[in-house]
């Protein structure tokens, strides 16, 4: 049986990367939070995590409720979709062990050890270094270098601005529970009301408007308790309600540059192709 490929974060951006490999022939797993912080969840097979399963692109993923049920987490990927496990701590590593882990969480920090090491660590964004803190270390950053493949050194440092015009990022005013008045696909027109904020106290809620004329491209899972300044939505002001079902070129260039790593160490292809 061929290895399989450990995925940290299963976010938009770690999404794209397991549709690549899935689409190449490898076995994807993902581990993630119990709570994601998803912003583009119809395209974050995180989503799974609340929903049991979800549906990207044609592929399904499904939850696995227990990171040490091998036997379910086998028969899931006999059905050809994607386990996601909650372990956020990655203790499936020592029982699955993986040829090769994907750190896509985008924390924008060094990760923590996990007590396993895999052939193959890869590290999506700021924050990785290779030869330091892993062995391949792929740009997320849009521009000339977008999916490139570091084997010395890292990414660009994060500048703690999002990609393109940063007046489409909703970000929460407050701190407090989401209440949601707008679906990810609906079209708001600028200064329209999407989300609430029920901080406990104040009433009437907090409004979160539309900055801009456009898609309700993303938000964050309903009910989530968030602090103020957190990334919470984005507006796409293309106003194509296609694009919010489809993964971004961003995420497909990275997944790109993964799989350009794995693929350039050879004595891994017999693990992971049979």
């Amino acid at each position: 049986m061929p290895s399989i490929v450990l995925l940290r974060g299963g976010g938009d951006l770690a999404t794209g990367v397991a549709l690549r490999l899935i689409r190449s022939g490898l076995r994807v797993v993902i581990t993630e939070m119990s709570q994601p912080l998803c912003v583009r969840r119809t395209v974050a097979f995180a989503e799974a995590v609340y929903a049991g399963e979800t549906t990207v692109e044609d592929v399904t993923a499904r939850r696995v409720d227990d990171p040490a049920d091998s036997l379910g987490i086998l028969t899931v990927l006999g059905k050809q979709q994607v386990p996601v496990l909650v372990d956020p701590d990655c203790t499936a590593a020592k029982l699955l062990h993986p040829a090769v882990i994907v750190d896509g969480r985008m924390t924008k920090r060094p990760p923590e050890p996990i007590g396993y090491s895999p052939a193959l660590y890869i590290g999506l964004g700021p924050g990785f270094e290779a030869g330091v803190n892993c062995q391949a270390a792929i740009e997320t950053r849009r521009g000339h270098t977008l999916g490139r493949v570091y084997w010395r050194g890292g990414p660009d440092p994060d500048t703690g601005l999002p990609d393109g015009d940063p007046s489409r990022v909703l970000r929460a005013p407050g701190d407090g529970v989401i209440i949601a008045l707008k679906q990810i696909g609906d079209h708001v027109e600028k200064d329209e009301p999407i989300a609430e904020i029920d901080d406990g106290q104040r009433t009437p809620f907090t409004i979160l408007h539309s900055p801009l004329t456009g898609v309700l491209r993303g938000l964050i899972h309903p009910g989530l308790t968030v602090t103020r300044g957190t990334k919470i939505g984005d507006v796409d002001p293309r106003d194509d309600p296609r694009l919010c079902q489809m993964v971004s070129d961003k995420a497909l260039a990275i997944g790109g540059g993964v799989l350009e790593a794995i693929l350039s160490k050879p004595e891994l292809r017999a693990q992971l192709w049979l």
